[in-house]
C-alpha cells in the first residue's frame, strides 16, 4: 500500500502516577456530575497518521507523540476492560486541531520531508458502575458541541477529508 495512503493509529497514556489530569477528572465526575460508582479513568490521546514511511513512524513515536519517562504508548489499539465505557472526543470538521497540527509539524521537522496528515482524539476510558444516563451526562460534560463531537473507535481507511461541493 502507497505510504501516502497507509494510516496508522497510535494512542498515548499517562502512566499511573503521572495521570494528574484522570485522576483530577474522576474527582470531577464524581464530585460534580455525583457519579459515585466511577472507581476509574484513563485518558488517551489517540493520533492517525498517514504519509510516513516504517522508519519515519517509529522515530516519531516516542519523539513525538510521548513522553517516554511518563507515557504507554500502543499501536492500533488499546486493551481496556470488558466492562468499560469507552468513547472519544475530536475536533469537528473545519476546527482548529492543534494537537494534529503540531504532531505533524513536528513530524515533518523530525523527517525533514512533507508534513503527514494527522487526525487527533481524545479516548475516555471510564470503569466502574455507571448506568446509562451517567454515560450520557459525562459525554454531555465533556463533549461541547460547539468545537467538538463524538468520534468513532474504528481507524478510518484514509485522513483525506472530502468535501461536498453545493449546487449552484
Amino acid at each position: 500500500m502507497d505510504r501516502k495512503k497507509l494510516v496508522r493509529r497510535i494512542f498515548a497514556v499517562k502512566r499511573t502516577g503521572c495521570d494528574v489530569e484522570a485522576q483530577s477528572l474522576l474527582h470531577d465526575l464524581r464530585d460534580s456530575l455525583g457519579i459515585r460508582g466511577l472507581t476509574g479513568v484513563r485518558i488517551f490521546n489517540r493520533y492517525d497518521l498517514s504519509g510516513v514511511t516504517d522508519a519515519e513512524y517509529e522515530s516519531a513515536r516516542t519523539i513525538v507523540f510521548s513522553e517516554p519517562p511518563v507515557d504507554d504508548v500502543f499501536d492500533e489499539t488499546i486493551q481496556v476492560p470488558p466492562d468499560a465505557f469507552v468513547f472519544a472526543v475530536e475536533a469537528l470538521p473545519g476546527q482548529y486541531d492543534q494537537r494534529a497540527d503540531s504532531a505533524a509539524q513536528c513530524v515533518q521537522f523530525l523527517t525533514g520531508g512533507d508534513r503527514p496528515e494527522c487526525r487527533s482524539a481524545r479516548v475516555y476510558c471510564l470503569t466502574g458502575e455507571l448506568a446509562a444516563s451517567d454515560r450520557e451526562r459525562v459525554k454531555a460534560y465533556l463533549v461541547n458541541p460547539v468545537d467538538a463531537r463524538e468520534a468513532s473507535l474504528d481507524k478510518p481507511d484514509t485522513l483525506e477529508q472530502a468535501a461536498e461541493v453545493p449546487e449552484d
